[in-house]
């Protein structure tokens, strides 16, 4: 029996595959049981840096819950909402995420995909969110990841409607970085992690620390969160090494410039 669930690190980077490509990689409750424990033991991971999220195969990322196994199986309270399993993994693994979306990301597949911090498509990527239509309220943070990333407008469209969008289309309103043929996605993202993951790793998690937690009040209490986290990362500045480090800086721009 294939394993449900691949991992592979290299270069500070982990690749995590959902692994049921017959079944468009539904997430069936073993899989979210597998998908949680290894986002943890990733996260406590000091060799891993960042994180590349992916399906099996061509044709989708993830169809969200396996609805066959929902019809004898339904999820339960514990299973939605901010103590979830998908979002305690997330919590758990506390570290950059790109996820490369290689086909359908529907629904609760399309709330893993957005609960990574850069999205990037393959031509063959559609998203959706079928909450709607299942008759399942999100309960893995679609209401309210999704409008931030796209608008409110564009996300009530998804949602009120069920209607899919294509690559080239979430590409437009700021879904996804970037479109790419299917065999040069997953090349694309692990370099694109790579990239994340050579920057300084204290820095590097107060920036994210910024980012997300301020999206989630005023500017003022995002502005705030920055100058508490800038005051204290001048405080432990290596100044004895920062001279190195801007000539590592200045050689890289240079080198991308050309």
């Amino acid at each position: 029996m294939d394993d449900i669930l691949l991992i592979e690190v290299a270069d500070g980077v982990a690749t995590v595959t959902l692994n049921r490509p017959r079944q468009m990689n539904a997430l069936s409750s073993a899989l979210r049981r597998r998908f949680g424990e290894a986002l943890a033991a990733l996260g406590a991971d000091d060799a891993v840096r960042a994180v590349v999220i992916t399906g099996a195969g061509e044709k989708a990322f993830t169809a969200g819950v396996d609805l066959k196994e929902l019809e004898t199986s339904p999820l339960t309270a514990d299973e939605l909402g901010p103590d979830s399993e998908i979002n305690r993994a997330f919590r758990a693994l506390g570290k950059p995420t790109v996820a490369a979306v290689n086909g359908f990301a529907i629904t609760g597949g399309l709330e893993v995909a957005i609960n990574c911090d850069i999205l990037v498509a393959s031509t063959n990527a559609r998203f959706a969110d079928t909450h709607a239509r299942v008759g399942i309220v999100p309960g893995w943070g679609m209401s309210q990841l999704l409008p931030r990333l796209i608008g409110p407008v564009r996300a009530r469209y998804m949602s009120y409607t069920g209607n899919f969008v294509d690559a080239a289309t979430a590409k437009d309103w700021g879904l996804v970085l970037d479109v790419l043929p299917p065999g040069e996605l997953l090349p694309y993202c692990r370099k694109l992690a790579a990239d994340i993951a050579s920057c300084d790793r204290a820095t590097l998690a107060d920036i994210r620390l910024a980012i997300n937690g301020g999206l989630g009040g005023t500017l003022e209490d995002g502005l705030a969160l920055e100058g508490r986290l800038s005051k204290a990362a001048t405080q432990r500045m290596d100044r004895g090494s920062f001279a190195a480090t801007r000539e590592a800086v200045m050689s890289r721009g240079k080198e991308q410039s050309h």
